[in-house]
C-alpha cells in the first residue's frame, strides 16, 4: 500500500537524518582534536519494485557515511620539540604500549602527533599511544623494513645514559717569535736523554728547558679531562724549532720503549721565509698521535691505572706561524667533550630522533616511520583519533619520511582539525529542516491512514 511506503520513507528520513546528525555532532565537537578527520553522511535513495503498474511505492533512504581521511590539515607551529605533523600523505604508526611490547600486540595509525616524554622516556601522544620507530644500529644506520612491523619499536628518549666524545683533533693557532735568540740549552739537548718532556716533569732539575710551550687539553675515552703539551726550542737552522709533545702530567702515559716520562712524539717545526708553516718539512710525528689502550702491552699508551681506551689524535699544525712578534697562542680547538646528560629532544623532516646533551653532543636515537595506504578513506577509525587496516585500504607500506611519496615530518608543528565550523552549522541547519520534513511525512501518512480507517464509520 503506497499510505504504508510513505510512512516508511518517512522513517528512514529520520533515521538517515539522524545519522547526518550524529557525524556533524562529531566534528563540531572535535573541531579542536590535533589531526582530526571529519567525517560526512551522504543520502542514496532506496528503489522498490512496482508491482502494479500504476501505482507507486516509496524505498526511501538510507545513509552512506565518507571519512575523509586523506585530507590535509593545516599545519600549525607548536612549542613543543616532541610535536609533530606529517606534511603529506602518511601515518605515524603507534601502539597500546611502551615496554614488553611483541609481535602480538596491534599497531594502529595516526596523524595526531602531539606527543609528549612519559615517567619512562617514552613517546606518547595524547591518547596514550606510543610512537614507533626503527631503532638506531650499532653502525649508526637504520634497518628499514618496509612491511615489518615488529622491526619497529617504541621510541624511548630517557634511559640512554651519559654522553662523551673523546678528542680525535686538536687544531694549534699560535705564533712563535722569529726574534728569539738560541738558547744556550740547546748545545746540551737531546730528546732522548735531556729532553723538553724531562725539564716539565722535574720542573726544571733535568731536561731542557724550552723557548715556547703550548698547552692542549684533551677528553679521553672515560670523559677526563687529560693535558698534552708542545715545547718548542729554537734551532740554529734557520726558519727551525725543535719540537716535543709530552703528556702532563708525566705519568698520564707509558712512553715507547726507552723514550722520557711523559714524551709523546719529537720533530722538526719548520716554516718558510714569509713566516708561514711548511707542512711538508715539518715533521710527520707532530701531525698524529697514538695512544694505545692502558691493557695494551707496547707504544705510547695511557698509564695501567687510568682504564682508559685507545686514542687517536691527528693534530692540525696550518695555523702555526712565525713573526717578529711575542710568541703567544692564539687559540685552541677540539672535537672532543666531557660527560655530558640529555637536556633536549629534537626531532629533523628525516624523522630522526635524537637527544642533544648539555656538552654541546648530538646522539642518535630511532628514525620515525611513515605509514601509507592506497585508499586510506578505507581505514576502520579506532578511538584516540587513530587507524586500524582494512582489505578495502589495500596494503600497509612503512617508508622513510619524505621518500617514496611518504610526507614529510614538520617538527614542533601540530596538524589542525579538517572541520570547517560554517560548513557544519550550515549542514546543522539543513540536517534539522530535513528530519522535520520527514517527520511531516509520517504525521501526513497517519492522518490518512486514519481517514480510511474511518470510511467503515
Amino acid at each position: 500500500m503506497s499510505i504504508n511506503s510513505a510512512m516508511l520513507a518517512g522513517v528512514s528520513g529520520l533515521v538517515a537524518n539522524s545519522s547526518a546528525l550524529a557525524a556533524i555532532s562529531d566534528n563540531i565537537a572535535n573541531v579542536n582534536t590535533v589531526a582530526y578527520k571529519r567525517n560526512q553522511v551522504n543520502f542514496a535513495n532506496v528503489v522498490t519494485a512496482q508491482a502494479v503498474k500504476g501505482k507507486y511505492a516509496a524505498g526511501g533512504v538510507q545513509s552512506v557515511t565518507r571519512q575523509f581521511v586523506s585530507q590535509q590539515g593545516l599545519i600549525q607551529a607548536s612549542g613543543s620539540t616532541t610535536d609533530l605533523a606529517i606534511s603529506g600523505d602518511g601515518f605515524f604508526v603507534v601502539a597500546g604500549k611502551g615496554l614488553g611490547l611483541t609481535p602480538a600486540d596491534a599497531r594502529s595509525f595516526t596523524r595526531s602527533g602531539s606527543f609528549g616524554v612519559d615517567s619512562d622516556g617514552f613517546l606518547v601522544n595524547d591518547a596514550n599511544l606510543y610512537l614507533q620507530g626503527w631503532p638506531i644500529q650499532a653502525d649508526g644506520s637504520f634497518a628499514v623494513n618496509p612491511s615489518d612491523l615488529n622491526a619497529m619499536r617504541s621510541i624511548n628518549v630517557k634511559n640512554l645514559g651519559a654522553a662523551v666524545a673523546p678528542t680525535t683533533e686538536l687544531g694549534v693557532s699560535a705564533n712563535v717569535n722569529k726574534g728569539t735568540t738560541v738558547s744556550s740549552g740547546l748545545a746540551g739537548y737531546n730528546a732522548a736523554t735531556n729532553s723538553m718532556a724531562l725539564y716539565s716533569s722535574s720542573n726544571g732539575a733535568t731536561g731542557t728547558k724550552p723557548d715556547f710551550v703550548i698547552e692542549m687539553n684533551v677528553v679521553d675515552s672515560a670523559g677526563g679531562s687529560r693535558k698534552v703539551a708542545m715545547a718548542m726550542l729554537k734551532d740554529t737552522a734557520a726558519n727551525t724549532w725543535r719540537a716535543e709533545i709530552y703528556a702532563v702530567p708525566a705519568t698520564d702515559i707509558v712512553p715507547n720503549g726507552t723514550d722520557p716520562a711523559g714524551q709523546l712524539a719529537t720533530g722538526n717545526v719548520v716554516f718558510n721565509a714569509d713566516g708561514t708553516i711548511n707542512m711538508t718539512a715539518t715533521s710527520n710525528a707532530l701531525k698524529s698521535l697514538n695512544l694505545g689502550a692502558s691493557t695494551a702491552a707496547t707504544g705510547a699508551r695511557w698509564a695501567p691505572g687510568l682504564g682508559l681506551a685507545a686514542q687517536s689524535l691527528d693534530i692540525d699544525l696550518t695555523k702555526l706561524s712565525q713573526y717578529a712578534s711575542t710568541s703567544t697562542v692564539n687559540s685552541i680547538s677540539t672535537d672532543g667533550a666531557g660527560v655530558g646528560n640529555v637536556i633536549a629532544i629534537e626531532v629533523d623532516e628525516s624523522g630522526i630522533v635524537s637527544a642533544i646533551y648539555d656538552n654541546s653532543q648530538i646522539r642518535k636515537i630511532a628514525k620515525i616511520g611513515i605509514a601509507t595506504f592506497p585508499n586510506a578513506n578505507a581505514l576502520r577509525a579506532v578511538s584516540g583519533n587513530a587507524y586500524r587496516p582494512t582489505i578495502p585500504a589495500g596494503e600497509m607500506v612503512v617508508k622513510e619520511p619524505g621518500v617514496g611519496g611518504a610526507g614529510a615530518i614538520s617538527p614542533s608543528s601540530l596538524e589542525a582539525s579538517t572541520v570547517d565550523l560554517s560548513a557544519e552549522f550550515t549542514g546543522l541547519i539543513a540536517t534539522q529542516k530535513a528530519y522535520s520534513a520527514s517527520s511531516k511525512i509520517i504525521t501526513t501518512a497517519d492522518q490518512m491512514l486514519e481517514e480510511l480507517i474511518n470510511i467503515k464509520r
